[in-house]
C-alpha cells in the first residue's frame, strides 16, 4: 500500500511541471468530491509542502514499521516529491492525491506501477494516513475512488493492493471492496515490520 517517494533532489524548488495537470477525459481526474467532506485532489507543487510536510512528521512512527521512504523522509525530499508530482502525472507513471478532510490534508494516495513485475495493463492503489483519520473508512472511500479513475484510462483492466502478510489493517481495504488475494509473493523486505511477504489483491474490469 505505500506510496513511493523519491530521493532529494539538490534544487527542490518550484518548477513549471510543478503545475496541475489539465483535464481529459482519458486521464485520472485531478479533484474528486466526495461526501462527508472528503476529497482527493492533485498535489500543488511546492504550495503544499509546508502542510503535507508536517502531516509526515507527525505521522512518521505511525507509517514507520510499513513504509520505506520513512527512514530517508526529509524537507528536500518531500519537496522533491511534491515538484515531481505534476510530470509523472502528465507521463502516466504515477497519479499522486492529497487526502483532504474538511479541508485539511491527512495523507496521501494514488496510483502507480508497484515494480516491473506488475503487468503493463494494471495499476496498484497505494495509500497512507496521519494517524488521526485511521478508523474511519477514509482509506477504504479513497481506494473505491481510485478504482473508478484507474478504470478510466483505456489500457487498464485491473487494479492491485499490495501489502506485506503481516499488514493486518491494511487487507480490511480490498476485502471491503470486492477484491480477490491473487498471489502470495516474497519480497525482500525493506521496511522494519515487514515479513518478507507480500499479498497481491486485485480487482478486474468488469466492462
Amino acid at each position: 500500500m505505500d506510496l513511493p517517494q523519491p530521493q532529494p533532489q539538490p534544487e527542490p524548488l518550484l518548477r513549471a511541471e510543478s503545475r496541475l495537470p489539465d483535464e481529459s477525459p482519458d486521464l485520472p481526474q485531478t479533484r474528486i468530491e466526495l461526501d462527508g467532506g472528503l476529497t482527493l485532489r492533485a498535489f500543488e507543487g511546492e504550495a503544499d509542502l509546508p502542510e503535507f510536510f508536517r502531516v509526515i512528521e507527525e505521522s512518521l512512527e505511525h507509517l514507520r514499521p510499513w513504509m520505506p521512504w520513512v527512514s530517508q523522509h526529509s524537507l528536500a525530499s518531500t519537496s522533491a516529491f511534491l515538484t515531481g508530482r505534476a510530470e509523472l502525472w502528465a507521463d502516466g507513471v504515477q497519479y499522486s492525491y492529497a487526502i483532504v478532510l474538511d479541508g485539511a490534508i491527512v495523507g496521501s494516495c494514488g496510483l502507480h506501477r508497484h515494480d516491473e513485475e506488475t503487468p503493463a495493463d494494471t495499476l496498484e492503489i497505494g495509500y497512507w494516513l496521519h494517524p488521526a483519520a485511521t478508523g474511519l473508512g477514509i482509506a477504504t472511500r479513497a481506494a473505491r475512488a481510485l478504482i473508478s479513475q484507474a478504470f478510466r484510462l483505456p489500457t487498464i483492466h485491473a487494479v492491485e493492493i499490495v501489502h506485506d502478510s503481516a499488514n493486518h489493517p491494511s487487507a480490511a481495504v480490498p476485502t471491503h471492496l470486492g477484491f480477490t488475494l491473487h498471489l502470495h509473493r516474497p519480497h525482500t523486505p525493506t521496511a522494519p515490520a515487514e515479513t518478507g511477504t507480500d499479498h497481491i489483491w486485485r480487482l478486474t474490469r468488469t466492462t
